[in-house]
This record gives structure tokens, C-alpha cells and sequence, in this order.
């Protein structure tokens, strides 16, 4: 079946088109962008942040179900303790904004990840953050911080591991859906779309097991310069693959 309706002599626009139900973006390349202009890494950060809300209203207004963003890496934690701390201090204001200015949206908040390593007052915010918007009925937005695909299959192995021990599972029951059942993901698509702005062409650890058929669409554009003409584009492509899961 065709992804998009051919008008003679006219371009293609994401109104002709099938939508992905979800979407996964690693936002990539804040601290270049702040480099070409030279600034400090904390400002393309503030910079991503200004894209991030834009792109995330727009995913939503076009009808999106479920959009995930890369935040904030396992591996993140490495960077300089001063720019680890803009961004915590961003992710703060965020949250903050995010109860009052998505009161009157319809969009989910969740938040994907371990969250052990943040202070009370961020942990306090995404709990009150997804208490707040559970109740809603529009696009899901997971927001992917302390998160890495490789500790998220670790923490669910032994998650299964312990219920055999306890005698609540047994391992022959273990399949590829009960371990989708483990994931922070739990009861959500496995993203059709994954977009890395920025040009590095890596997974960087992100959805590993989830976007195991997901269509991948590099672009060479920084984070803090996407647009939303740029994410047409990158559903414009994604309308124009052959997603044939394997098959013929």
C-alpha cells in the first residue's frame, strides 16, 4: 500500500501522507551549534530546549501519537560538571513551565530513564509533571533523560530474573513481548521513525530494542536550527520507504 497520494504536477506535503504513530528524535548537535557561534556549550543548550518545545507542539498539533526525545544519555554524566549542571538546571525550568503552559494541551508526559540519579526537586517535577497530564487523551511524549538502551534491557533482564527467582515467572514464558513488558516503553508502539538531526549517522544507545525495523532518517541539520519544515521533510521520506519487516 502506498504511503502517499501522487498529485500531478504538485508536491508532496504531509498532508498526502500516512503518519507514523510514533517518532523518536535524538536531539543532536547543541553543543556545535553553540560552537559555530561561539558560545558556551549552555546556551545551544537553552537553544535545543526553545526547539525541543516547537517541535513537540507541532508533532502534537499534526496528529502524532507518540513522540520520544533523547535528552540526557547514561553517558552523559561524563560531560563537564558545569554543563551537566546548565542542563540540569534547564531540565528544572522545563518542568517547571511544562505544569503550567501544557495545563490547557492534551499531551501525556512521561519519562523514561533511571531516575535515582536526580535531586528530590527534579524527581518531585516529573512525578507531579506525569500526575498532572496522565488524564489526558492526546500524544504521548516520553521524554528520554539518565536513559541508554543497553541499561534499560539490563534493568529489565533483572527485573525477569527476580520474578524467577521469586516463582512468579517461568523462563519458558519469557518471549519477545514480555520482555517489550519490561521496558520503560511498557504498552506503547515500537517507533516507526527515528530522527537524528546533526548528520552523525549512530544509534548513540537510544530505543535499541524498540527500533529494531524503525526507519532511520539522518539529517544534516543542527537541534536548535530544526524546523518544523524540517520534520516534514524527514515524514515525507519516511512515507516514501518500503518497510517490509523482514519480508519480501
Amino acid at each position: 500500500m502506498a504511503l502517499f497520494k501522487k498529485k500531478q504536477n504538485q508536491e508532496i506535503t504531509i498532508s498526502d501522507i500516512q503518519l507514523p504513530e510514533h517518532i523518536g528524535i535524538i536531539m543532536d548537535g547543541n553543543g556545535r551549534w553553540a560552537k559555530k557561534r561561539g558560545l558556551p556549550r549552555s546556551a545551544g543548550h537553552t537553544a535545543g530546549a526553545q526547539t525541543f518545545r516547537k517541535i513537540a507542539r507541532y508533532c502534537s498539533d499534526i496528529g502524532i501519537k507518540h513522540l520520544t526525545v533523547y535528552a540526557f544519555s547514561t553517558e552523559n554524566w561524563r560531560r563537564p560538571g558545569d554543563e551537566v549542571d546548565a542542563l540540569m538546571r534547564l531540565f528544572k525550568d522545563y518542568l517547571q513551565e511544562a505544569i503550567r503552559d501544557f495545563k490547557d494541551d492534551s499531551i501525556v508526559l512521561r519519562f523514561l530513564g533511571d531516575r535515582t540519579a536526580f535531586s528530590p526537586e527534579l524527581l518531585s517535577l516529573m512525578n507531579e509533571n506525569e500526575e498532572e497530564s496522565c488524564n489526558r487523551d492526546g500524544m504521548i511524549l516520553n521524554i528520554a533523560m539518565n536513559y541508554g538502551g543497553r541499561a534499560e534491557l539490563v534493568t529489565a533482564m533483572q527485573q525477569m530474573a527476580q520474578e524467577v527467582a521469586s516463582g512468579s515467572l517461568n523462563p519458558e514464558d519469557i518471549d519477545e513481548q514480555m520482555i517489550s513488558d519490561h521496558l520503560y516503553t511498557k504498552g506503547q508502539p515500537d517507533p516507526d521513525l527515528i530522527i537524528r538531526p546533526s548528520g552523525e549517522n549512530r544509534t548513540s544507545n537510544f530505543l535499541l530494542w524498540q527500533s529494531a525495523y524503525a526507519e532511520y532518517v539522518i539529517m544534516d541539520v543542527l537541534w536548535p536550527d530544526f524546523t518544523p519544515n524540517d520534520l516534514d521533510s524527514a515524514l515525507i521520506e519516511y512515507a516514501k520507504r518500503n518497510r517490509r519487516f523482514g519480508g519480501v
